[in-house]
C-alpha cells in the first residue's frame, strides 16, 4: 500500500514499470581509483512503488554531479514491491528502496533487507521522522491521512464541517462519510490507524460501531472513494458523487487546484485536521546491492533539499527537511496538521493483521 502514499497528480504522472530517467553517464566505467581492475557500475537502480516521481531536470543534475545514471523500477503499490524485496532478501533487484512507510516499516526491518547508511544531509532531517536509530532506513517524506470536505455542500446546508474524530459520529454528519476498506487500500489502513492512535487498542472498535451506525460507506480503494463517490471532487462531480466527506489526504485541495479546469482560486476542498494519521515514508540501501556507492549518493540526493523542495509537486507529499520550503500551491491551499495521530511502527507490526480483521468482521461483514 502507499501514501504516498500519491493522489491524482502521482496517476496522472504514472510511467511504464521499469523507467530509466536519464541517459547520461550510461554504461560501465573503469574504477579510477585504481583499486581494483573491476568496472565499477555507473547505474545505480531505485526500486520503488508505481508513486515515484521526479522532475528530470532535478534527476539530471544529480546525475552530471554524481557520474551514475539513475534507474527506476516500479513494481505496483508499496506492499507489493515490498514483497518483492523481502523474497529477494542477499540479492535485490536494485541498490535503494524506496517507498517502505511506518505501517510497513517493522516488517522490513525485522525481514534485515536493508544496510544501515547515515545519509549525508541527516541532520537536516527532523528529528521527530527519524525512527531507525541504526539508520537502516532514512526518511524521505510525510503526508497526512485525513477527512476531506465538500465546502460548497456544508455551505448549502449551513452546517460546519466535522474537524475530529468524535464529531463524525455526530447524528448531523449521519450517512455522509465515505471511506476505503482497510484491508485494501493505504488511506484506509491509515484512517482504521488513526482511531487506533485516538482512542487505543480497547477504544478503536466501539469508535466503528458507532461510525458504522451512523451510516459510514466502506468502497475498496481511494480511487472509487474520491473519484466517484466524494461530491467535492472534480472526478466526484461528474459521476454524481453524494457523499460530502472522504478519506483522503491532506494535500488533496492542492491537488484539487492544480488540475482544476479553469483552475479555482480557492481548493473547492477542506481538510478535517483532528481526523489524520501521518504516513512516513523511508528510503534504503538495500543489503546485496552490485552498485552501494552509487545507492548511498542516491539516499544523499533524496534527503537533499533540491529532492525534497521538487517532491511536493511531484508526488504530494510533505518534504522533512529542515531548510525545504514548500510550493505557494501547499502554503496557499494546503493544511498545517499539528497534531496527527501516530502508532508505533513495532506496535503496528505486532497488531496490524488482528487489527485488520477485527474491523473486518465489524465493519464490513
Amino acid at each position: 500500500m502507499s501514501t504516498t502514499k500519491k493522489i491524482a497528480g502521482a496517476a496522472l504522472a504514472a510511467a511504464l514499470g521499469v523507467t530509466t530517467l536519464s541517459a547520461c553517464g550510461g554504461g560501465d566505467a573503469q574504477d579510477k581509483t585504481g583499486a581494483s581492475d573491476a568496472p565499477k557500475s555507473k547505474t545505480v537502480t531505485l526500486v520503488s512503488h508505481d508513486s515515484f516521481n521526479v522532475t528530470d531536470t532535478v534527476l539530471k543534475e544529480f546525475e552530471q554531479q554524481s557520474g551514475y545514471t539513475v534507474k527506476v523500477l516500479k513494481s505496483g503499490d508499496a506492499g507489493a514491491a515490498l514483497n518483492q524485496e523481502i523474497l529477494t532478501k542477499g540479492s535485490p533487484r536494485g541498490d535503494v528502496f524506496f517507498g517502505v512507510d511506518n505501517t510497513l516499516l517493522s516488517r522490513a526491518l525485522d525481514n534485515g533487507i536493508f544496510t544501515p547508511y547515515e545519509a549525508k544531509g541527516l541532520g537536516e532531517v527532523k528529528p521527530e521522522y527519524v525512527l531507525d536509530k541504526e539508520h537502516r532506513v532514512t526518511p524521505i517524506d510525510s503526508g497526512d491521512i485525513c477527512v476531506n470536505y465538500d465546502k460548497a455542500y456544508f455551505a448549502e446546508k449551513k452546517l460546519a464541517p466535522p474537524q475530529t474524530l468524535d464529531d463524525l459520529i455526530k447524528p448531523e454528519y449521519k450517512n455522509l462519510l465515505v471511506t476505503e476498506n482497510a484491508a485494501t487500500s493505504s488511506p484506509g489502513l491509515g484512517f482504521l490507524l488513526a482511531s487506533v492512535g485516538k482512542y487505543g487498542d480497547e477504544g478503536w472498535k466501539d469508535y466503528w460501531s458507532k461510525l458504522k451506525a451512523n451510516g459510514v460507506e466502506v468502497v475498496d480503494g481511494w480511487e472509487q472513494a474520491y473519484n466517484e463517490r466524494f461530491s467535492g471532487s472534480a472526478g466526484g462531480k461528474k459521476a454524481k458523487g453524494d457523499r460530502p466527506l472522504v478519506v483522503s489526504y491532506a494535500s488533496s485541495p492542492p491537488v484539487e487546484v492544480l488540475y482544476g479546469e479553469p483552475q479555482p482560486a480557492e481548493a473547492p476542498t477542506g481538510v478535517s485536521t483532528g481526523t489524520c494519521f501521518r504516513q512516513i515514508e523511508f528510503a534504503g540501501l538495500l543489503k546485496g546491492a552490485k552498485n552501494e556507492d552509487g545507492g548511498k549518493a542516491l539516499v544523499d540526493f533524496l534527503v537533499s533539499k533540491k529532492f525534497q523542495e521538487d517532491m511536493p509537486l511531484q508526488m504530494f507529499v510533505n518534504p522533512v527537511t529542515k531548510d525545504a520550503v514548500l510550493p505557494e500551491l501547499f502554503t496557499k491551499h494546503g493544511v498545517v496538521v499539528e497534531k496527527p495521530e501516530n502508532v508505533a511502527p513495532e506496535t503496528i507490526a505486532k497488531n496490524r493483521e488482528q487489527w485488520v480483521k477485527a474491523w473486518t468482521s465489524l465493519v464490513v461483514k
